[in-house]
């Protein structure tokens, strides 16, 4: 059935809404780039990437770290960019920018043209990130994307791009490189990691060489580089080789890595070259990688005999996008941002925002947060790694016992995404989380604070992952919500989501089904309803939508998990619009015990004891696409993250915006 709705599309007027503030205004994938000017004077630029205001480039003054900023022209769409490069061969900076395909490009010795976008560098809706770019001696900029691994060349000559399509016909990332040798080939990622040459001028390609088998084999590796001897060379569980055009070479030795982004198996990016008067430069913060706010460049000479030099840079961020928000010690708020993960708290008027900076070495984002007492446990992506704050102490991030915020590392080998986090009443923290790049099959951990222990479970979850968790004080028992979510880049095995229920006690699966229900979406999220019943919200998020399942709308339903049984279920309107993109913790227990929802647009109230809604507050949505929904966070329509309700209070997150709306 249709869940019966009432009030106008905007029941609660726009004054009910309110800014509390901008919780972090940090930088990711930040990358120095030096180099020279025409004139043969030293250069050094920094490209960095923020939600709000779209990835820019500083030029950074040698002597005072003084920074003269450039922002992209389209700073709404070109915000996010894992590739940039600095040419060998011209000094010119380019940067390909997600998620909108393009490619940029800023020459030093130019700097009042700015950032130029030289457009789309490939028409498929699947080249929608540039994960690599590399150069070869032409002069030619080649690019490999995400989704589809495809390959893309950009000729600087002509300004004309040439897209060659896919490089595998599965998978979906790919890390060109370029060798001096003429030679092109490429690394394909993540489902069977291994290695394609290319023809550079006809874009024909083939696999050669070993291939990674079994992801979760730590035997198995690739190691695709540029060395010394500027060629490629592709180090293996089977053996060393060099790249000889379309061929492979086995060699007894690699010579030594060419330092710089040419490592295609590391994140760390160092120019080969250095500066004019033989100075290098580095991050001092180089262990957030390029995440956080990277501010001190440490500048090196080759010559012992000069000093080296700490530059202070003294670039503006505008706002980095909010992740997840939940309520923690004294009432207040807390929750991560987006790339980068750091850690902020709020007071819920607004009056205290601040950004408590890195809390764990997972720099990509905190998926979930579990409250004990004055401490605050996130789960943080990538790596599923816990870590914890106490708000009684002072800040000093580190691994140690003695650290504030504490990185207590990772929980298995397996686990990536962190999508529920759950504190029990015997004090152990649980965790749910989907797999890693290339896997199938989530898993549920725990970890005992008092003592350090830890166990995982991946067995009992096969091609599904665990979204939502919700204790059962009457059960003592742990609901758990089931996703088809794989790991990234893994196309889904099942259409269907499902429930469990796992004893701690007994630290295993009691029970795991669908209920009887039909087209069982992923279960995002799910609450409390009162008398031993419980809400669960089921739909589909955009993560899920990519990795090839079929659109199915969210649907409420009502149930009782000690009879397993389902009280009732309605579809929510269809003009409420998608969830927002993972769903998670959408369903939120308000004042008298009443519960609320929210999709990407609308926050609505449940009717107690049934499945009927009535909207609270809606904007305006329009479906963009015939299939996958991309929310955009610079949309002011847009609920990206839903927060707790404090009092009448309901908190939630438009892009770098945390956002409270009155409830009425």
């Amino acid at each position: 059935m249709l869940a019966v709705t009432t009030g106008s599309p905007s029941c609660a007027p726009e004054s009910m809404v309110r800014d509390v503030g901008i919780p972090v205004k940090a930088v990711s994938w930040a990358r120095l780039h030096p180099g020279r000017t025409a004139d043969g004077q030293p250069s050094l630029l920094a490209s960095m990437c923020q939600s709000n205001g779209g990835l820019f480039v500083i030029d950074i003054d040698l002597q005072t770290g003084h920074c003269r900023q450039y922002p992209v022209r389209d700073r709404v769409n070109s915000t996010f960019s894992p590739a940039s490069w600095r040419s060998l061969l011209s000094g010119v900076l380019y940067i390909g920018s997600g998620w909108d395909a393009h490619l940029h490009r800023f020459d030093a010795n130019h700097p009042k043209r700015g950032i130029d976008d030289l457009g789309r560098y490939d028409p498929s809706p699947e080249a929608s990130s540039p994960f690599a770019l590399t150069e070869t001696p032409d002069g030619a900029i080649w690019i490999g994307t995400y989704a589809g691994a495809r390959l893309a060349k950009y000729d600087p000559a002509t300004g004309q791009f040439t897209p060659f399509g896919r490089m595998d016909e599965t998978d979906n990332y790919l890390y060109p490189l370029g060798g001096d040798d003429g030679s092109l080939a490429a690394l394909v990622k993540f489902s069977r990691p291994h290695l394609v040459v290319i023809d550079p001028q006809t874009g024909e390609h083939r696999e050669v060489g070993p291939a990674v088998t079994d992801p979760t084999d730590k035997a198995q590796f690739l190691k695709f580089l540029k060395a010394t001897d500027r060629r490629l060379y592709l180090d293996s569980h089977a053996g060393k080789f060099r790249v000889d055009g379309m061929n492979l070479t086995p060699v007894d030795e690699i010579p030594p890595l060419l330092p710089g982004i040419h490592a295609t198996y590391q994140h760390a990016y160092q120019a080969p070259a250095e500066m004019p008067g033989g100075w290098t430069a580095h991050f001092l913060d180089d262990r957030i990688n390029g995440s956080g706010t990277p501010r001190q460049v440490l500048l090196v000479n080759r010559d012992p005999l000069v000093a080296s030099r700490t530059l202070t840079l003294d670039w503006i961020g505008d706002g980095s996008n909010v992740y997840s928000i939940d309520v923690g010690p004294g009432g207040a708020l807390y929750g991560s941002s987006y790339m980068p993960n750091h850690l902020f708290t709020a007071s819920p008027n607004g009056g205290d925002v601040r950004d408590l900076g890195q809390h764990t070495f997972a720099m990509g984002v905190a998926y979930s947060l579990a409250t004990v007492g004055e401490k605050v446990y996130l789960g943080s992506y990538p790596e599923a790694r816990l870590s914890v704050y106490d708000r009684t102490r002072p800040l000093h991030f580190g691994t140690h016992p003695n650290d504030n915020p504490r990185d207590l590392g990772r929980l298995d080998n397996v686990s990536y995404r962190p999508n529920a986090l759950l504190a029990t009443p015997d004090g152990r923290i649980w965790m749910g989380s989907s797999p890693d790049y290339g896997l199938y099959d989530g898993t549920v951990a725990w970890y005992d604070p008092k003592t350090g222990d830890r166990k995982s479970h991946r067995d009992d979850f096969p091609e599904v992952s665990p979204a939502s968790f919700l204790w059962l004080p009457g059960q003592n028992q742990i609901l758990i919500g089931l996703s088809i979510e794989p790991g990234t880049g893994m196309k889904v095995k099942r259409l269907n989501g499902a429930f469990a229920l796992w004893d701690p006690t007994e630290d295993k699966l009691a029970w795991a089904g669908d209920l009887g229900l039909a087209d069982l979406a992923d279960v995002t999220s799910l609450a409390p309803a009162g008398g031993g019943l419980v809400y669960a919200l089921v739909g589909r998020g955009d993560h899920v939508l990519i990795a090839g399942a079929p659109e199915i709308g969210p649907r409420l339903v009502l149930l009782d998990p000690a009879k397993r049984a389902v009280v009732a279920s309605a579809w929510l309107p269809a003009d409420f619009g998608p969830l927002s993109w993972h769903g998670l913790f959408s369903l939120r227990p308000g004042p008298g015990g009443v519960v609320y929802g929210a999709t990407g647009y609308c926050i609505f109230r449940i009717q107690p004891e049934t499945c009927e809604v009535e909207r609270v507050w809606q904007k305006v949505w329009k479906k963009k696409r015939d299939s996958v929904v991309w929310l955009n966070s610079a949309d002011p329509n847009v609920i990206d993250v839903v927060g707790p309700i404090i009092g009448n209070q309901f908190y939630f997150a438009t892009g770098w915006r945390l956002r409270a709306l009155t409830l009425p």
